[in-house]
């Protein structure tokens, strides 16, 4: 089966290209690096030529609120498109989370604008929401320091590994489309600033994290159900300490 991955560069794209590849299937890592832009369209038809399965993981290279809303639009219309003249059978994408209970939040809102394109076109669909990754935790981090204090949020997350996302992506690929919306979370919940605080230890970072229930999370105020999903996830396999081992062990 031809399978195309759009944003098949990057964090998530590169490990499921490798796992579908490993399956047999013929798989095209699809990126502006690799002649394709979803923006422009640049290289689409040729790219979806021939598939049957189109999974999008790409992601906006800026996170301001005009500019990520823009490119999440203009790339699902263009794709979309494409897949449609192409005769593509199931469009596949990851979202986050309660993006439609957050939309305080630009990217947020921008990816609901994507799902809206996704469920109002006529190709088959699969949408993955998954929960935010182990990988983000630097950079939570860091958007939250003042000197050398982290001010964090106590509200509840349930972090995946990036690999257990690949991993379901995998299996929804080479399955038939859902037509619906799938949510995936790691198998244990944490108060956001303690998890954070373990992970700084970890590294041997010596910032503190103050607990401040006004603490904003890329601009938006959280609760205990913010970042958590709903009844009946999918559960990855990875837990936290699993995943910091084997971040030591690749470094």
């Amino acid at each position: 089966m031809k399978i195309v991955v759009i944003g098949g560069s990057g964090l998530i794209g590169t490990n499921l290209v490798n796992r579908l590849r490993q399956l047999g299937h013929e798989v095209v890592a699809a990126s502006p690096r690799s002649g394709v832009n979803t923006i422009t369209g640049e290289g689409l038809a040729g790219a979806l030529a021939g598939a049957q399965v189109v999974v999008d993981v790409a992601n906006s290279p800026s996170f301001e609120d005009k500019a990520v809303l823009e490119f999440f639009e203009t790339s699902g219309r263009n794709l979309l498109a494409a897949e449609a003249n192409a005769g593509v059978g199931h469009h596949v994408a990851l979202s986050v989370v309660n993006a439609d209970r957050l939309p305080d939040s630009g990217y947020m809102r921008a990816k609901v604008a994507q799902e809206k394109l996704i469920k109002d076109s006529k190709i088959p669909y699969t949408i993955l929401r998954a929960t935010q990754f182990f990988e983000f935790l630097s950079g939570i981090a860091q958007s939250n320091t003042d000197g050398q204090t982290v001010r964090l949020s106590p509200a509840l997350v349930q972090p995946i590994a990036s690999d257990d996302v690949a991993a379901v992506l995998t299996d929804l690929a080479v399955e038939a489309p859902l037509n619906g919306t799938i949510e995936v979370a790691g198998p244990e919940k944490f108060r956001l600033d303690e998890l954070v605080q373990r992970f700084l230890i970890a590294n041997n970072d010596t910032r503190k994290v103050i607990t401040d229930i006004h603490a904003r999370y890329f601009g938006i105020e959280l609760n205990d159900h913010s970042l958590t999903p709903g009844d009946n996830p999918r559960i990855g396999s990875t837990n936290f300490d699993q995943w910091l081992g084997r971040q030591r062990n690749a470094a």
